[in-house]
């Protein structure tokens, strides 16, 4: 029976094996969005990134009721199928006529 150090190759590969794994797990659960009854719900940060806008924008479209929102307290969060729905209903085709 050989003796293994943490300078054996096989451990130091386990070693490596492991750091990927955790490397990975981190970056899934940065971008984990929870589903509650099928819906997904984004963050006001989540939806500045999704469509490319400010934050101050992001309350423009709040405040012109172009984007619905939910306000539990003092936070505000989006259905991503509301956003999905706001995109499609405002869709103009390339060459279609305004």
């Amino acid at each position: 029976m050989d003796l293994l150090t943490n300078e054996a190759e096989e451990i130091i590969a386990y070693q490596e094996m492991i750091i990927q794994l955790r490397s990975r797990i981190e970056e899934i659960l940065k971008n984990y969005r929870p589903v509650m009854n099928g819906e997904i719900y984004l963050s006001g940060e989540d939806v500045c990134k999704l469509l490319h806008i400010s934050k101050r924008t992001l309350q423009q479209y709040r405040d012109d009721n172009i984007l619905p929102y939910i306000q539990i307290g003092g936070k505000i969060i989006y259905k991503e199928s509301d956003i999905i729905n706001v995109l499609e209903e405002n869709y103009i085709a390339k060459g279609s006529l305004i």
